[in-house]
């Protein structure tokens, strides 16, 4: 990813909580030369002092086999925003784009053990819906074995990990405060996230 000096986030928890608070994903792999992409919910962990992503395919997916051959990249993004250049001081400014991006690169290993597979499931239910896990305890063996069935468990090792912070860093004190209040004064919830982030970053 490119990542301009002044965005470039090097506080790696800061990176992980992002992550964690925006952790529908998207990974990415290569197969037969071609980009694949899969939008899914991931669990981020630091074990042992490695960042350990998990998540699982739908097995009918070709992606659930592909992914295993070669490192794939998962990209962490949500709360962006326009840009517009009436915040600024100058009239010769164009428009642009505020936003948060995570690259995370690694090789998927496969989670295969149906005990490991439920545990993943298990954790997965304490973190997206944790009221949930009384009705899962109480569903039928068979039909929790059928669901498992039919996905491909797996976790990620990250070794690169890349994060971009694009907060509007390279612009004055003035037009970054007209940038939030401008933000702030919209309807759109994505553009009120962006300023919630400029705020904690001008805090920072």
């Amino acid at each position: 990813m490119y990542i301009p000096k002044h965005f470039q986030v090097t506080d790696e928890q800061e990176a992980i909580a992002f992550m964690q608070k925006y952790s529908f994903a998207t990974i990415v792999t290569m197969m037969n030369g071609v980009p694949e992409a899969t939008h899914l919910p991931f669990l981020i962990e630091q074990r042992n002092g490695q960042l350990v992503l998990t998540s699982h395919f739908a097995r009918a997916n070709p992606q659930a086999s592909a992914a295993f051959k070669e490192t794939s990249l998962v990209i962490f993004t949500e709360p962006h925003a326009y840009i517009s250049p009436a915040n600024y001081q100058k009239e010769q400014n164009v428009p642009t784009w505020n936003y948060v991006a995570i690259h995370a690169y690694g090789k998927a290993t496969l989670i295969d053990a149906k005990d490991d597979v439920a545990q993943l499931l298990e954790k997965m239910i304490g973190f997206y819906e944790a009221g949930y896990r009384k009705q899962w305890d109480g569903l039928a063996g068979d039909y929790k074995l059928k669901m498992m069935n039919g996905i491909t468990a797996f976790e990620i090792v990250v070794t690169d990990l890349q994060a971009k912070s694009k907060l509007s860093q390279n612009r004055t004190e003035t037009e970054r405060q007209n940038i939030m209040a401008s933000l702030n004064a919209s309807t759109d919830s994505n553009n009120r996230q962006i300023a919630a982030c400029m705020a904690a970053l001008n805090k920072g």
